[in-house]
């Protein structure tokens, strides 16, 4: 109990609003770490939940079942960091690679687009990687082109 007091003397806020509409803007932007729906219909408000580290789901999920037993970890994003960061997960202790595979026509489909994006950043190689390829005329046939 004391521990919980001095919690909320020194960090606790509440937030009365209108209506849900009001409180999703402001989950939004606020990013909790720890969301408790603790509505009458969770799963309606939950597609409009873009930043939050874990949602709790109705008057029986309390965040405890989360951070101990239920939930993929105890470790959140916090200081409103749900914005752009993700809760802990597998996918964090693993190396992957991003491969890429485009065909000349893939390329062709999408290359205008690239060398304006590069040329937005001002990176002007990137965009003549491009568009020297688009530019070609010659080289491998469709078959080996990747």
């Amino acid at each position: 109990a004391e521990i919980a007091r001095t919690s909320l003397i020194d960090n606790g806020r509440i937030f009365v609003v209108d209506d849900f509409d009001t409180a999703v803007l402001f989950v939004n932007k606020y990013a909790p770490e720890h969301l408790e729906l603790m509505i009458e219909d969770p799963e309606a408000l939950l597609p409009k939940i873009k930043n939050a580290g874990a949602i709790f789901m109705g008057d029986y999920t309390p965040e405890a079942l989360g951070d101990y037993v239920a939930g993929a970890n105890h470790v959140l994003p916090t200081a409103s960091t749900a914005r752009f960061y993700s809760p802990l997960g597998v996918y964090d202790f693993l190396k992957w690679s991003s491969v890429l595979s485009f065909s000349r026509q893939a390329m062709a489909a999408i290359g205008e687009d690239a060398i304006r994006l590069a040329d937005i950043e001002g990176l002007s190689g990137h965009a003549a990687s491009v568009r020297l390829r688009l530019d070609s005329a010659g080289g491998r046939d469709d078959d080996n082109d990747r």
